[in-house]
């Protein structure tokens, strides 16, 4: 036995390494099928302190093909399982392969995910101490060696119309299933035989039966899961039923006429005692009820303030992004109103350089007006010149003017000297036609008429 307890720790086995840690460790052992899951009937119980309901009540199985291939199925989990970093679907089995990163649930906001592992293959001895404890023993049920089925009473294999099967276990290997609590009925028969064949014999409430309304007393006390609260009100319910039917059992016993039968005030006793026991542990569970409430009505109080806390943190990362925006946005005010002051100062200047431009101009256009009156305009007309001629005396006239002065005086009309001969200055006119595009509208208008007006005269003696 000490060699192959050797050779069976030397040999390597299939597990899922939780991920960070050395402990919890899930073996897959060979030709089983492996259930994972928050309720009492798997093979593994994952319990989440932070998030109870993350992990069903059996999320998910793992099993051996018979080629040796293990397959992870969802059971239809509310978070589902997560290969590689890819759900997969429901009820349709998944290949796994070594090194594979194997995820039940989803992460809780601001942590990383609580159930982490990655499939590998380890000598049993180098992770012995790092293997979690199987939760239901069934799951070594295919190491165990066969036992003869027992054969069933008559009572056993007639169908029961009582009361439904609470206690029988949802495994696949039946041979773990636990009846199921007898009928007031078949008590009644089972005690009205004892009576004929004299026989000490429980009528009530059997011991097994006592111990399975203990059982899932014994297991809620392990479990910290708020799920099962109901299964509690449940088992309360069965308590009660069975309270009542050994209530009733005691007074049919004794309400029937006093013989001195020791096994009948045995039987009294022991229904007694079942009573006060089954009082007691739906006393325990009604405890339990209580507290279980208790402890969830906390749990959504605490979820309620962490949550107010957490709206408070946000609002206040939204205040301090605020003023943050706000003082850039002061910033950048105070660099646009400087941007402005210096553009206006520029402005200033160039309105200051424009105006002195424009006064000089102006004066220019003053000392160009004062020439043209004072040296190119004509005595006669008091005009610029038009079409400018030079007498021999080298006084200039206009063209029109000296000829109509010439018609009665034949001498010049500043210098009286006699008029000799007059030419044309065409230096004068572009001079005067030059300086006279600077001048205003108004004058060069006055100017245009005029030249047609003489124009016009000049042409009159022609026409006659």
């Amino acid at each position: 036995m000490e060699a192959e307890d050797e050779d069976c720790s030397d040999s390597e086995v299939l597990c899922l390494m939780r991920v960070g840690r050395n402990s919890d460790w899930l073996r897959l052992f060979d030709n089983t099928e492996i259930s994972i899951g928050r309720g009492v009937d798997v093979t593994y119980q994952l319990l989440s302190p932070s998030c109870p309901l993350m992990i069903s009540r059996l999320h998910c199985t793992f099993k051996q093909r018979d080629s040796g291939q293990w397959t992870v199925t969802d059971k239809k989990s509310l978070n589902g399982v997560w290969v590689n970093g890819n759900r997969i679907q429901a009820e349709d089995a998944h290949q796994l392969r070594l090194g594979d990163s194997i995820q039940l649930g989803v992460p809780v906001i601001g942590t990383k995910v609580e159930f982490d592992y990655i499939l590998v293959q380890r000598p049993l001895k180098d992770i012995e101490l790092y293997l979690a404890k199987v939760h239901r023993e069934g799951a070594k049920a295919s190491h165990a060696s066969k036992k003869p089925k027992r054969k069933l009473t008559a009572e056993e294999v007639e169908p029961s119309t009582s009361k439904p099967k609470l206690y029988r276990c949802s495994s696949a290997d039946k041979t773990f299933a636990k009846p199921c609590p007898l009928s007031p009925v078949k008590r009644q028969q089972r005690l009205s035989q004892s009576r004929s064949q004299s026989q000490p014999e429980e009528t009530g409430p059997s011991r097994q039966e006592v111990d399975e309304a203990d059982q899932p007393s014994n297991s809620s006390s392990s479990a910290c899961d708020l799920d099962n609260l109901q299964m509690y009100s449940q088992n309360i319910l069965m308590l009660r039923e069975q309270v009542d039917d050994t209530e009733r059992q005691v007074a049919s016993l004794g309400g029937e006429p006093q013989k001195t039968d020791p096994l009948r005030e045995e039987q009294v006793r022991e229904l007694h005692i079942q009573l006060e026991t089954l009082r007691a542990k739906m006393h325990r569970m009604e405890t339990l009820e209580k507290s279980f409430s208790e402890s969830k009505r906390q749990l959504e109080a605490q979820k309620t303030q962490q949550q107010e806390e957490l709206l408070k943190k946000q609002l206040e990362d939204a205040l301090q992004e605020q003023k943050k925006v706000i003082g850039e946005l002061a910033l950048s005010r105070q660099g646009f109103e400087e941007i402005l002051l210096a553009k206006n100062k520029e402005l200033e200047v160039t309105k200051e350089e424009k105006e002195k431009a424009r006064a000089q101009k102006e004066e220019v256009v003053t000392q160009v007006t004062e020439v043209l009156e004072n040296e190119l305009q004509c005595i006669i007309c008091s005009e610029l010149f038009i079409e400018a001629v030079i007498l021999n005396c080298a006084h200039s006239f206009c063209c029109h003017c000296i000829k109509q002065w010439r018609k009665k005086k034949d001498e010049c009309p500043i210098c009286r000297q006699a008029i000799q001969s007059q030419t044309r200055c065409l230096a004068l006119d572009n001079c005067i036609n030059s300086m006279v595009e600077n001048l205003s509208l108004d004058m060069k208008a006055r100017r245009q008429t005029l030249i047609t007006e003489r124009k016009g005269e000049s042409s009159l003696p022609l026409l006659r």
